[in-house]
């Protein structure tokens, strides 16, 4: 055993992870490489479970942030929308057409505003932010019609998360937006109560919706991060030696999942059968008619939110 290790413990530390994604989801495969670092650096001083998806018990993906507050589990990843009423600074991230590119993101951030979120989770929150994850850029599916234009988007009911500043975008360009965990989407996506909804591609595949949706629309509307989270007092009650391990462990995985997440979406195209699925591009025209749909809600929340924020990013 290296000096990094820790001795075998009579008890071994048990540490339990959720996430509600099957095996090949770029998620899953990031917890998997967290908990086999953790197991490489403590040994057996460490019993890691990964309980990779939660919704083939019956729960919903929602419930994990309280399966982690009262000690269920020891940690999970989940989406930061579900943060924003205690952390409103992830609002920034939920403005459509925000977010240019996963670089300029990802370099904000590394910085000014990754340490202000980092800081809000700790203060405000239960929980020990360990990791920003790549949640991708969300783009549009239907069972209806192509959607080109604003126009298409009319009357169609879409499934969205739980975010009440998605309802808006999505009223602005003149959906009628249906909040619903996505345990409740996927179980009614074949019964046509959800004519929309939007996911990065790799959900779209790998949740199956694209045996119910024909039309993908590649809007890169939303770009979404998943925060990886660990209950605050179990991780204070760890030894110096545990939480170091946890916490070079985290960076792994997040390094691992950044890298994956950027290569799925030519993944996923290469997947999907032109045959089944129409793939619609946007033009730039189209694109930017769809952005200026959607300004009102950004000129609402550019005055809501502190101007620091916008600066992290229009800057990185």
């Amino acid at each position: 055993m290296d000096g990094n290790s820790v001795r075998p413990a009579m008890n071994p530390l048990r540490i339990k992870f959720g996430g509600y994604q099957k095996s090949a989801s770029v998620h899953t495969r990031a917890a998997a490489c967290f908990g086999d670092t953790l197991r490489q650096t403590l040994g057996d001083g460490v019993d890691f479970r990964l309980v990779a998806d939660v919704l083939a018990l019956g729960r919903q993906a929602g419930d994990l942030p309280c399966m982690v507050e009262n000690g269920e589990l020891s940690m999970c990843y989940i989406s930061t929308v579900r943060f924003t009423r205690a952390v409103p600074e992830f609002k920034l991230l939920e403005l459509p057409f925000m977010v240019r590119d996963r670089d300029s993101i990802f370099r904000a951030l590394d910085g000014e505003l990754g340490s202000l979120l980092r800081e809000r989770m700790h203060r405000n929150t239960p929980f020990r932010l360990l990791g920003l994850w790549d949640n991708g850029f969300r783009h549009l599916s239907n069972s209806v019609r192509p959607i080109r234009t604003p126009q298409d988007c009319r009357g169609l009911r879409i499934r969205t998360q739980m975010s009440e500043l998605h309802g808006e975008a999505f009223r602005a360009l003149g959906f009628e937006p249906i909040a619903a965990d996505i345990k409740e989407f996927t179980e009614k996506i074949g019964t046509g109560h959800f004519q929309a909804q939007d996911n990065p591609l790799t959900n779209i595949f790998n949740f199956g919706v694209h045996h119910h949706h024909r039309h993908i629309t590649l809007s890169g509307h939303f770009f979404g991060l998943s925060a990886m989270i660990c209950n605050a007092d179990h991780y204070r009650s760890w030894p110096p030696q545990v939480q170091a391990a946890v916490e070079a462990a985290a960076r792994e995985a997040t390094t691992l999942q950044h890298r994956l997440a950027a290569a799925e979406d030519a993944a996923i195209l290469a997947k999907l059968d032109p045959g089944t699925n129409t793939i619609i591009r946007l033009t730039r025209a189209e694109h930017d008619a769809f952005v200026a749909a959607v300004q009102p809600v950004l000129d609402k929340y550019r005055k809501e939110l502190d101007p620091r924020l916008f600066a992290c990013i229009d800057q990185a």
